[in-house]
């Protein structure tokens, strides 16, 4: 049923549903009003008024036109008509990225043929709760999780993976690029017999990410907060443009290709990418 109402971020909500009791009770109202300005709560909640009462692609065309955010795609009109597709992505931005690859693939292909696979907590984005499909690797949800992805991929919808599963880093030769990718896209791929399409995303996030990041690592700090800096993060691509260039498919299935292991193709795909 669709909703009446506008969807409206609260982080305490969330921290309460996400956290242990004992966690709660620890957990101070400041610290609380602390995150909500630090994530723009009430800028986010603007935006889904905005968008409202928009859904799956068409929430996403929203929320970049109301953001000034414009994008140029290479290669993608030549993948009209192919089926069971798989879109590997690079990850720069942590949110617009899947939000603009929601727009271009449900415009392409319809938003019924197409599923994102995205980190568990973007799924309290309703409006796009219909594309996106959880990635939940702990917790009593892991198990409906996999099975969610195996139906996914068993499917006739095109699927968007984002294989590095973190937001892209500065690395020490002075290039943004994402972490090692995942290999397990690459192998349920091949286990249901589909090409990889991959896919380079050209933006960037703000500066203040890339040297929390740097600085968080310098410290020896294993938990990634500079995470918490992602949601306000979309206000910095304010009147940007992005450039989104898909490449060929890629059969994984083909002789000498399906020779390499699974973690072989995704490195070999991951440095595709960067090459388009």
């Amino acid at each position: 049923m669709a909703r009446q109402t506008p969807l409206q971020l609260d982080i305490k909500t969330i921290l309460r549903r996400r956290l242990s009791r004992g966690a709660n009770r620890l957990l101070p109202g400041v610290l609380i009003n602390v995150l909500a300005r630090i994530i723009r709560q009430n800028d986010l909640n603007l935006l889904l008024k905005g968008a409202f009462p928009a859904e799956g692609s068409a929430f996403s065309a929203s929320v970049l036109d109301q953001l000034g955010i414009s994008v140029e795609t290479v290669g993608l009109e030549k993948l009209r008509g192919m089926s069971r597709l798989v879109f590997a992505c690079n990850h720069p931005l942590g949110g617009l990225d899947g939000i603009t690859m929601v727009r271009l693939l449900g415009e392409t292909f319809g938003d019924g043929n197409v599923k994102v696979l995205v980190n568990d907590m973007l799924m309290h984005v309703e409006p796009l709760a219909p594309v996106f499909l959880p990635v939940n690797k702990y917790g009593s949800q892991a198990r409906e999780s996999a099975r969610l992805i195996a139906s996914a991929f068993a499917s006739e919808s095109h699927i968007c993976v984002f294989p590095a599963g973190l937001v892209s880093r500065l690395g020490a030769d002075g290039e943004i690029r994402d972490l090692e990718w995942q290999k397990s896209f690459v192998a349920k791929s091949m286990e249901s017999g589909r090409r990889i399409v991959p896919v380079r995303f050209e933006a960037l996030n703000s500066p203040r990410f890339y040297k929390v990041a740097r600085l968080r690592k310098r410290l020896g700090l294993k938990i990634n907060i500079e995470q918490a800096l992602l949601p306000s993060e979309l206000f910095s691509q304010k009147g940007k443009r992005f450039r989104v260039v898909f490449g060929d498919p890629v059969d994984i299935t083909s002789c000498g290709v399906r020779d390499s292991s699974p973690a072989a193709i995704a490195a070999e795909l991951r440095r595709a990418v960067y090459s388009l």
